[in-house]
């Protein structure tokens, strides 16, 4: 979503200056194209060397150095897709706010046409102070995106809010604005990691599943503008901003919170991997060791996403195989018998597709065509399978 996009980053002074190295890192490593602009007292924080290095571009600061067969503060504006300013000082933000234009950065900010960004970082009591406050709202009204500063420890030793958002939260907020929209006023429901069946008090029976797959699913169909209901199994905490989560254990779980939002659901991803079998009689207490096996009478589960298929008007459906053998039968029988829309059948004993990875190598499948994709980010699989959502979406909104 970043990729060759032209994004010029104005730096101002302040000590949170240290964190936009790893911004600009971040930034180049998802090829984005870069400019800098540096107040004068932010290079007295760091050196322009080290952002020349870390994002391989010129950095500006003196209006009236260097050379000038073009207007420099003007061609920056017509040349960036997005204005972004980190960290945005309280000094910076009330000129801003004032239509002052007496250095580099804030000549080009007035001279740009594009969206702009701002990422404030300065001490509590400066964040808080009434004309700071009012310096905000004004370039709120102005039109002026903020990426609200966190709470936690100052430079000043203090605690409070006024700390630079961090480089991976701003990468995220970039992401998000330059995504298409174009799953707006869709509701999905993705299903996320294991179940888990209980033997006795304190053992039970699972998948291994991280939930990657899952969550990356739920995380780009959020940027594209859906409202998203995340349905998880026990996992490794994962982030997720601005996504309903609802927290399961059991298959019976699973399927009773799909229930509740499926009715007016657009499309069920059910990436999750359920328990298959269950045991019988599970034990309310712990079974101590005596010596002797154990034997356990194992019971089939309720197959979710087979109900679900049964059960669908209008949604779409789409589920996962994971197989050791025979992928492409096994994946096509499972279409068909649980009146699928899709599968995505992932081959475990391939190079990158197995448990607990970013990546993976998965084939789509439908009832017309075999689509064999390449090793991949599971973000990248990610918005492949919900490029399907948004054809299927678009010829159902043709047929009306």
């Amino acid at each position: 979503m970043l990729e060759n996009k032209n994004i010029l980053l104005g730096i101002s002074g302040g000590i949170a200056i240290y964190k936009v190295l790893d911004l600009c890192s971040r930034l180049k490593k998802r090829n984005v194209n870069l400019k800098i602009i540096m107040t004068e007292s932010a290079t007295e924080f760091v050196n322009p060397l080290s952002f020349e290095t870390m994002g391989r571009c010129k950095v500006y600061s003196d209006l009236f150095s260097g050379h000038h067969e073009e207007v420099h503060h003007i061609e920056l504006a017509k040349w960036a897709d997005l204005m972004l300013i980190v960290p945005a000082s309280a000094n910076t933000i009330s000129k801003m706010a004032n239509g002052i234009a007496d250095t580099f950065l804030l000549s080009t900010y007035l001279a740009c046409d594009k969206d702009v960004v701002i990422a404030p970082a300065m001490n509590t009591n400066m964040l808080k102070a009434k004309a700071t406050q009012r310096n905000l709202n004004i370039l709120k009204e102005d039109g002026v995106r903020i990426i609200k500063p966190e709470p936690g420890l100052l430079a000043c030793n203090t605690i409070g809010d006024g700390r630079l958002e961090e480089p991976e939260e701003i990468v995220d907020f970039l992401e998000d604005y330059f995504t298409e929209k174009d799953l707006l006023g869709k509701k999905i429901i993705v299903t996320a990691g294991p179940t888990v069946e209980p033997i006795d008090f304190v053992r039970y029976i699972t998948n291994n599943s991280s939930g990657k797959m899952g969550y990356n699913i739920a995380n780009e169909a959020r940027k594209r503008g859906a409202e998203v209901v995340l349905i998880s199994g026990p996992v490794n905490p994962i982030k997720v901003n601005g996504i309903k989560r609802i927290e399961i254990k059991t298959n019976f779980e699973m399927k009773d919170a799909i229930e509740r939002e499926f009715q007016d659901a657009d499309a069920l991803i059910m990436s999750a991997a359920p328990v298959d079998y269950k045991v019988l009689n599970p034990s309310d207490r712990k079974i101590k060791k005596d010596g002797s096996n154990l034997s356990l009478e194992l019971i089939e589960n309720i197959d979710i996403i087979k109900y679900f298929g049964s059960i669908k008007k209008d949604q779409t459906i789409i589920g996962f195989a994971a197989e050791t053998d025979d992928l492409i039968a096994n994946a096509k029988s499972k279409l068909s018998k649980k009146n699928l829309d899709y599968i995505i059948a992932n081959d475990l004993t391939k190079w990158g597709a197995g448990f607990d990875v970013d990546t993976n190598v998965a084939s789509i499948i439908s009832k017309d065509e075999i689509i064999n994709l390449d090793i991949m980010p599971k973000s990248k699989l990610a918005n492949k399978i919900l490029d399907l959502l948004r054809w299927k979406f678009v010829r159902k909104s043709n047929y009306r």
